[in-house]
């Protein structure tokens, strides 16, 4: 492996490829990164309809199985594809 040091391409020396490997193996992958923004944006979909459950509030069956659809999405994603063409569910009227 090569290494630019001031542009002089140079060879790395083998504790160089080491750490270099050690902090590519720990670096997310593509489905890692995927999967945690979708559960970032099915997160913030969720708080948004928290206020729905407040105890001078009767949750609706429909605004009921939406949270619920919200808190299955990641059951059965498990590639890049299937997580980038998720269906998210339509929230229903207030």
């Amino acid at each position: 492996m090569k290494k630019n040091v001031n542009g002089i391409i140079m060879d790395m020396t083998a504790e160089e490829i080491a750490e270099h490997n050690a902090r590519n193996a720990s670096a997310p992958s593509a489905f890692d990164k995927a999967i945690k923004e979708l559960r970032f944006q099915r997160d913030k979909l969720l708080s948004q309809t928290d206020w729905w459950g407040a105890s001078d509030n009767t949750i609706t069956d429909a605004q009921k199985k939406y949270r619920q659809d919200l808190r299955d999405l990641p059951s059965g994603l498990d590639t890049v594809e299937k997580v980038e063409d998720v269906t998210w569910p339509t929230k229903p009227q207030e």
